[in-house]
């Protein structure tokens, strides 16, 4: 029997914990089960597949937490503004919670849930698209842009690639002006 008042999405809270703690490498079933005051053996009553399983429930809710961030950001802006509003979000979620970042798929996968989240992910992208009047398959095209964009400067500023003294903010606010300017000039 399950221990009381253990779900599936707190041992997800505990993995989550310990991987903001000690990076993805170090997320065992061990591990977990012991910052979640269990046996090895009882998690697999709370997280029926194991590890692998574990790593999908991770996946769908890092996903899941970015994409509200994301949405967040956007409320009640719109243009350029929504665009660097959800860039800038982007970055700091990358940058507040760097372990849990690298456990964010970068490609899909045959998984309904995960796909649910990552649609929605890509669905706030797409909304603040809108305004810049992309659509159909050109909205397709400047949220891969975006996503481009966005992943590319925090995962370097995660890895630790930005050496050079030179301000950091100041790059990402270039980065989103050369995005913005883009958007505007968007072939038709």
């Amino acid at each position: 029997m399950p221990r009381v008042g253990l779900t599936p999405e707190q041992v997800v809270d505990h993995a989550l914990a310990l991987i903001d703690e000690q990076g993805a490498e170090a997320l065992t079933l061990a591990s977990v089960a012991t910052r979640a005051g269990v046996a090895t053996p009882s998690l697999y009553k709370h997280v029926s597949g194991g590890l692998a399983e574990l790593r999908r429930l991770i996946a769908v809710r890092v996903t899941g937490d970015l994409a509200e961030r994301l949405a967040a950001a956007a409320v009640g802006r719109s243009g350029d503004d929504a665009v660097a509003a959800v860039m800038r979000a982007y970055h700091a979620y990358a940058t507040e919670y760097p372990h849990r970042y690298s456990a964010l798929p970068q490609a899909p996968q045959p998984d309904d849930e995960l796909a649910h989240a990552a649609a929605r992910l890509v669905g706030v992208i797409v909304a603040v698209l809108r305004e810049y009047g992309l659509e159909g398959s050109e909205a397709i095209h400047a949220a891969r842009t975006v996503r481009s964009l966005a992943h590319g400067f925090a995962a370097l500023t995660t890895a630790g690639a930005f050496q050079l003294a030179e301000d950091l903010a100041t790059t990402h606010d270039r980065v989103i002006a050369t995005l913005t300017t883009g958007l505007r000039a968007w072939p038709a």
